[in-house]
């Protein structure tokens, strides 16, 4: 039996994609390895265009790539079907995006709990976890506002929670901080790191900032397809 220690929470290998245009096949990923073990925090850095989100959605199982793999916890994303790989992602992965993506018509307690919810967690324990983690990033008095009502900083937390509140192994976040004024920005990569300590979860963020990246413990840079770690 593998020591659990040791293995990665997250690995890559040979990740390849391309996309075909018309009679042109373009290349955007040319063999990736990446790898990111229990608790670490990884920044992904890049110019505009070199492939950053592609590679997230790979490693998040939203995508299949061209060639090569991606394991989650041990588990092959492209030997699974979408319903098997969809299930991996609820238990083992959290998303955090630019946007936020909450539901307009639900509360940002509907919203957190949800991934609980679809968990099959009970209905009494999701909405427990739900408000105990919103409290936590300072939402407490906002539990039953819908994403309208909250302010941008707010939305963000609110997303963060969302993807935390399942206690995943892996936190993926693309531009988690993009589209806000620096006071919240700084506020809500505080507490991803704070959260990242406090669950123990591994933690790659896709930045521009070189100031965040640079508080990681890794910088990886993608540049024409290869990801290579930037020497301290």
């Amino acid at each position: 039996m593998s020591d659990v220690s040791v293995t990665p929470v997250l690995q890559a290998k040979g990740l390849v994609k391309e996309f075909t245009q018309g009679p042109a096949v373009l290349r955007i990923l040319s063999g990736v390895d990446f790898s990111v073990m229990r608790g670490e925090r990884v920044a992904v850095v890049g110019a505009s265009g070199s492939g950053k989100t592609t590679l997230l959605q790979l490693l998040g199982g939203l995508d299949l790539p061209t060639a090569g793999e991606v394991a989650v916890q041990g588990e092959r994303m492209h030997t699974l079907n979408e319903r098997a790989r969809g299930v991996l992602r609820n238990q083992a992965i959290g998303f955090v995006y630019q946007f936020h993506h909450l539901l307009p018509e639900f509360s940002a307690l509907e919203n957190v709990a949800m991934p609980l919810l679809v968990r099959g967690v009970p209905a009494g324990v999701a909405w427990s976890e739900a408000r105990a983690i919103l409290i936590r990033v300072g939402l407490g008095e906002r539990l039953q506002h819908r994403p309208a009502k909250l302010s941008g900083g707010e939305r963000q937390r609110a997303a963060v929670a969302r993807a935390l509140v399942t206690r995943p192994a892996l936190v993926l976040a693309d531009e988690p901080t993009g589209n806000l004024d620096g006071a919240n920005a700084s506020a809500i990569f505080e507490l991803m790191l704070e959260l990242n300590r406090e669950f123990g979860s591994a933690l790659v963020i896709v930045t521009h900032d070189e100031r965040l990246a640079a508080r990681l413990d890794r910088v990886m840079v993608l540049t024409e397809g290869i990801l290579r770690e930037r020497s301290a």
